[in-house]
């Protein structure tokens, strides 16, 4: 089995994205026309969400048929609109009495404050990244929803460091695969997960380095100041396996692959923040749900990292690449 160290490792997934980066913003679609099973876990306490109601293990529809990932804010969420037309002239979706109605689950970050504020993925775009969708390697850095996501915002806007979009997967000896896929638009730093340098973050003035947002918070909280920072932060992610899952086990999958987040990216969960995590379960072969979430946190957190290392520089925001920074 070839191995693409990407979320197309698991079968029967593709990823698809359709960019502008002259607007700075994009969407990526992961398609499984034939349904897998997910769930959902939102830590963000300001999420664009839609169809996440669905994921609720109590609730009646079992299998997905996409999942978007989009830029815009909430605006994006109209690229959805795309997917399902996309998915429903092939004939997929939940079988109804009438139709087919493709499910497709999406969540969406804010990067409206760099390029163009007026344009945002739209149905057109959710249907070209249908359109891109292959298997096989998957581009990263500023592609699909990663065009326009920045981290280190706590000094402001101005500060900020350019990152992307992320993926990576483990293969193990039997066979079971555990992939992630990640787009990182945090307020706070990107760590090393071994070394904890800070990757990219909110750029000293001074130009050597990155501040600690966490010391800014506990400065800001010892002298009882109200903190006025960039509150428009959200990091997205969709992990995958060929273990099969119930609704509830992929949700359980969700919940422990947000470990993988705070192990990279401080603070993390903030009231302004929309982190969402969808899992996938698109196989047949036996596994524990506890276990994929295990693998799945480290395996996210490695997505996060590789996103920061293929984001490059655009429309005034640098990236750690081009601030001498290297995964080495």
């Amino acid at each position: 089995m070839t191995h693409y160290n990407a979320l197309t490792d698991v079968p029967g997934l593709r990823v698809g994205h359709w960019s502008d980066r002259q607007a700075a913003t994009g969407c990526t679609v992961v398609l499984c026309p034939q349904g897998a099973v997910a769930g959902v876990d939102v830590r963000g306490s300001a999420p664009g969400t839609r169809e996440t109601d669905l994921l609720h293990p109590l609730s009646s529809v079992q299998k997905v048929h996409a999942i978007l990932l989009a830029g815009g804010s909430a605006f994006g969420l109209a690229a959805a609109d795309g997917v399902m037309r996309w998915l429903e002239e092939r004939g997929h979706g939940y079988p109804t009495s009438v139709a087919a109605v493709p499910i497709v689950p999406a969540a969406i970050l804010y990067d409206l404050a760099i390029g163009r504020a007026d344009v945002r993925p739209d149905a057109a775009a959710g249907y070209a990244a249908c359109e891109a969708a292959r298997r096989g390697p998957l581009s990263e850095g500023n592609v699909g929803a990663g065009v326009g996501a920045t981290v280190g915002k706590m000094l402001g806007f101005e500060r900020a460091t350019k990152a992307g979009l992320g993926t990576a997967s483990k293969l193990l000896d039997d066979g079971t695969v555990v992939a992630a896929l990640a787009v990182t638009n945090a307020l706070g730093e990107v760590y090393h997960p071994q070394t904890q340098q800070v990757l990219a973050g909110a750029r000293h003035a001074r130009g050597d380095g990155f501040a600690d947002s966490t010391e800014l918070a506990e400065q800001a909280l010892s002298r009882g100041e109200e903190v006025h920072f960039a509150n428009e932060n959200t990091t997205l992610v969709i992990v995958a396996t060929n273990v099969a899952q119930t609704k509830a086990g992929a949700t359980k999958v969700a919940q422990m692959a947000h470990d993988g987040l705070a192990r990279v990216i401080r603070p993390l969960h903030l009231p302004h923040d929309g982190d969402t995590v969808f899992a996938l379960s698109s196989g047949e072969r036996p596994g524990d749900a506890g276990m994929v979430g295990a693998v799945a946190a480290a395996v996210v957190a490695d997505a996060v990292i590789a996103g920061i290392f293929a984001a490059t520089s655009l429309a005034g925001v640098p990236a750690a690449r081009d601030l001498g920074f290297s995964e080495t």
